[in-house]
């Protein structure tokens, strides 16, 4: 990490430093269920220490300069809590150093916040007792186009002595990659971004994107505002590989191009921001919401995956279904058997499950397919002659109400289980599983994924393998804000749990 910040530091042009990610030779006896323990991962993330943090604050006290001339005046540190909810401390800009080296204070309570802001506090009293400090990363450090005078950075949770916080997803994420690595591992992610835009002053929804789906009526009427997102992502260094106008009532979609995991989360949290930004000198309000309203299809928060080994993409030129390779073929093998839990982590509302219904290109089965917007998993090999670059997983049964981090690193967990035990994929699906007699999914043993929060949350509590490579204590936590939720919505109907969720994503 020094290295990156010095590098940014020297070139004060440059507001991101490379993000690729090197690998190292694969070890033939590295044993992936010590990668993926919490307990060994805890060792590629060590504690902040006195020699650390002179560097962060020399390297601060570099950047302060540039982000003066560019007219920053107040620099903002995220992190997202287990209820999906971007939260911020932020500081003026001479105290930028001080920020870098010692961070600024939050509660571990936190970690029990719902989307509402109501504390799901384990019992005991504890809940208000205790800080962190959130400590920005400042390779990410970038100056906010649609936001003058403020610029970014996404933030980690250590404890006061300087180690990491046990429940901060950030740097859980952080540690697996450096884990996947070890074994010459490089996995390259994306996640999509479905939103829709509001011109009504109210709670209610008030397509301002009208026009049919995939039409260009539809961008017609938001061209102007399109180009205004796109440019300030452009500025903030986000590439957007593709935008269109999406299926949904005023549903808009983008595609950003594939990094390392925790850069892909950093930018999904940083273009959910600006959009939100744009949209406001619009008068629009934004959504991200699983379901915007009752009826229709919602927003979701697909992720594409590829693992890669010594500049080969293991998700082609297999030997394998759809040309996988045996490394490629366990990891989606191993997602795919633990989708019931990890849709706790990556459909974690009520709402997500008003979404997750068949025939709604929600990926509602678990199950997978070569091309199947059906499916769960839908694997995608790109035109013929592309797919030793294009071939990747996409992971369609998600949604943007889930912390970006967390989520990327159950994934991970899920994957590298299955490489762990050489798992194969079932039989692939190649309809819609919704068409097809229950007589014949219960053959290809082809269930649907859990049909509610509950459902996915039990199966969260139950599941050895995500506790183990993601801790006890942060497994617990999300539980707690899971059964909050629960019990707030026990007696909704729908159209209420819409309301509530409609604009806090």
């Amino acid at each position: 990490m020094r290295t990156a910040l010095v590098q940014l530091a020297t070139e004060p042009g440059r507001w991101h430093a490379s993000r690729e990610l090197v690998t190292t030779p694969a070890t033939a006896t590295t044993q992936w269920h010590q990668i993926i323990s919490a307990r060994a991962v805890a060792l590629f993330c060590g504690a902040v220490d006195a020699t650390e943090r002179q560097a962060r604050s020399a390297q601060a006290e570099k950047l302060v300069p540039s982000l003066a001339e560019r007219g920053v005046v107040m620099v903002a540190t995220t992190f997202v809590d287990n209820s999906g909810i971007i939260r911020v401390k932020s500081v003026r800009l001479d105290r930028l150093p001080q920020l870098a080296a010692w961070g600024v204070g939050a509660s571990t309570s936190f970690d029990y916040f719902r989307f509402d802001d109501w504390l799901a506090a384990p019992p005991g009293g504890t809940a208000p007792v205790g800080d962190l400090r959130v400590l920005p990363d400042l390779r990410r450090l970038v100056p906010l186009a649609a936001q003058p005078g403020w610029a970014w950075a996404p933030g980690d949770r250590y404890r006061q002595d300087g180690e990491p916080h046990d429940r901060c997803s950030r740097l859980l994420l952080q540690r697996l990659v450096e884990g996947a690595t070890t074994d010459g591992l490089e996995i390259k992610a994306g996640i999509e971004i479905e939103w829709v835009i509001s011109a009504g002053d109210g709670e209610d929804f008030v397509s301002a994107a009208v026009g049919p789906g995939y039409g260009m009526t539809r961008l017609i009427a938001v061209s102007d505002y399109v180009r205004d997102v796109i440019d300030a992502l452009s500025a903030e260094g986000v590439v957007v590989d593709q935008f269109h106008p999406e299926y949904a009532v005023g549903q808009l979609e983008l595609s950003v191009a594939a990094e390392s995991p925790v850069d892909v989360a950093d930018t999904a949290v940083l273009a959910r921001s600006t959009i939100r930004a744009v949209g406001q000198r619009y008068n629009y309000r934004t959504s991200f919401s699983p379901k915007v309203e009752a009826e229709g299809v919602g927003n979701g928060g697909h992720v594409h995956l590829s693992v890669w080994r010594d500049g080969r993409n293991l998700m082609a030129g297999g030997d394998g279904p759809c040309g996988l390779t045996q490394v490629g073929e366990a990891f989606a093998a191993g997602i795919l058997t633990r989708l019931p839990a990890l849709l706790a982590i990556g459909a974690p509302s009520v709402a997500s499950y008003l979404r997750l219904v068949p025939s709604h290109w929600a990926g509602a089965y678990a199950c997978w397919g070569l091309e199947n917007r059906e499916a769960a998993l839908r694997m995608i090999t790109g035109p013929e002659g592309s797919s030793d670059w294009a071939a990747n997983m996409e992971v369609k049964c998600l949604d943007l109400s889930a912390n970006p981090y967390l989520l990327l690193a159950g994934l991970l967990a899920a994957g590298f289980d299955g490489v762990a035990a050489e798992a194969k994929l079932p039989e692939h699906v190649e309809v819609d599983p919704a068409a097809l007699p229950l007589e014949e999914l219960d053959r290809r043993g082809i269930r649907r994924l859990p049909t509610s929060l509950r459902e996915s949350t039990d199966a969260l509590a139950a599941d050895p393998v995500l506790r183990d490579a993601l801790g006890s204590a942060l497994i617990d936590s999300v539980i707690a804000v899971r059964e909050s939720e629960i019990t707030r919505f026990a007696e909704a109907s729908a159209e209420e749990v819409v309301r509530a969720l409609r604009w806090t994503h």
